[in-house]
């Protein structure tokens, strides 16, 4: 079955820069590493903070690269779901504290 996104693109990320702005694909990539290397958080860490992101923006790309990851790096598969539950929440709670703002606008408008 054929769909929009194609899994073995995953593997042309790295030649993003190849349509031009090579040296912006070179800082991302020095900033992508940096980011996930050791610090305050482990790389483990970070990992399933980026499946749980990669859920949460509906990226396919980068829920394969981070669902290996994560077992590659010992994630079992309940820290998975419960990172993906985690962003869940999060997103709705996003989407449903702006809703302060409907009302705010709703009162102005009806008082």
């Amino acid at each position: 079955m054929s769909t929009y996104y194609n899994s073995e693109d995953l593997k042309k990320f790295g030649s993003i820069g190849a349509f031009g702005a090579k040296d912006l694909a070179n800082d991302f990539f020095k900033y992508y590493g940096d980011v996930f290397a050791e610090g305050a958080l482990t790389s483990r860490e970070k990992s399933l903070i980026a499946l749980a992101v990669a859920h949460v923006l509906k990226c396919p790309y980068c829920i394969d690269a981070y669902t290996t990851d994560t077992l590659e790096k010992g994630c079992s598969e309940d820290e998975m779901m419960e990172a993906v539950h985690v962003g869940a929440v999060m997103a709705a709670g996003i989407t449903l504290v702006h809703s302060t703002q409907m009302i705010n606008k709703a009162k102005e408008l009806t008082m």
